[in-house]
């Protein structure tokens, strides 16, 4: 199984470099007991040619910890780059998200730091060297997301649709009052684009077959129209090979091309029709009407 995960991004006044960024992923989907075999956190990187002296840079990132009431910051990766480099940075999170799944009241996020890979005293914003770290408008697939490479266990407890409901709406909540609404962490802005059925009424007279099919006069055919955009959320459907398949074009977006947008459910009709002067048929046909459409 993979999952995917967008950051909240918030300031952390109260730790002491400030110029850092806090990346906050919620990953209370992750049911418990599921084997965690990789994750990755990853950062984009755009190049920046015009101040490119040679220079590297080392990005770190810790993980935030709360041990006696103070916040802690333990090392979990590091990366070096450079003005000119341009592309994904991957940083292993394996560790921070098995603690954040076994112990979810640990999950505090990520502190991202970055240095000239010379002096370390000297912190830098993150931005100053090219890595999206926020979202903005025109880099909706450049935003720092984590993946999750997952291994299920016949034994794994399943979280009820009650529980998951209340979660998501005391989540909503908490969101309003958290954070400003933007088109990343509020889905609604994106459901105008995002795969979903569309309606289609088939008429068959407009067809100009009202002469020899005697009933239904039309029928709802539905379709699939949106896009599949980074993220791929649960309501998208997506198999894991379109979820692999947008991983693959956040990297390299002019060879490999998104997901598309098509039926994951057809459903039959019933039609009576005239098969010639002196007979009628009734006859099923099958995947004629979409009920549901996913990311493929």
């Amino acid at each position: 199984v993979i999952m995917t995960f967008t950051s909240n991004n918030k300031h952390v006044s109260s730790v002491r470099h400030e110029r850092g960024k806090r990346l906050w992923f919620d990953v209370s989907d992750i049911p418990v007991g599921e084997t965690i075999v990789d994750a990755e956190l990853r950062l984009y990187k755009n190049s920046n040619y015009s101040m490119d002296s040679g220079e590297n840079f080392t990005v770190s990132v810790y993980q935030l910890l709360l041990e006696n009431g103070e916040k802690e910051l333990e090392f979990v990766d590091a990366v070096n780059t450079s003005y000119s480099q341009e592309g994904w940075l991957i940083f292993n999170m394996t560790g921070p998200l098995t603690s954040w799944v076994t112990f979810p009241q640990t999950n505090k996020g990520l502190y991202m730091s970055v240095h000239p890979a010379d002096r370390l005293v000297h912190e830098m914003r993150p931005e100053d060297i090219g890595i999206v770290s926020t979202s903005l408008e025109g880099e909706e697939e450049k935003q720092p997301f984590m993946v999750a490479f997952l291994k299920a266990t016949s034994n794994t407890p399943k979280r009820t649709r009650k529980t998951r409901e209340i979660r998501r709406r005391k989540k909503a909540e908490n969101s309003e009052t958290s954070y400003s609404r933007n088109p990343f962490t509020d889905s609604s802005l994106w459901s105008t684009r995002s795969c979903q059925i569309q309606t289609l009424y088939v008429s068959f007279r407009d067809l100009g077959w009202q002469d020899w099919i005697i009933a239904p006069d039309g029928y709802g055919a539905f379709y699939c129209s949106g896009e599949c955009n980074f993220p791929l959320n649960a309501h998208m459907n997506a198999t894991n090979h379109a979820i692999v398949q947008t991983l693959v074009h956040l990297m390299y977006p002019f060879e490999v091309p998104k997901p598309y947008c098509a039926p994951t459910k057809l459903t039959p009709i019933s039609v009576l029709y005239f098969l010639d002067d002196s007979n009628v048929i009734l006859k099923k046909y099958k995947n004629m009407v979409v009920k549901s459409c996913g990311c493929h």
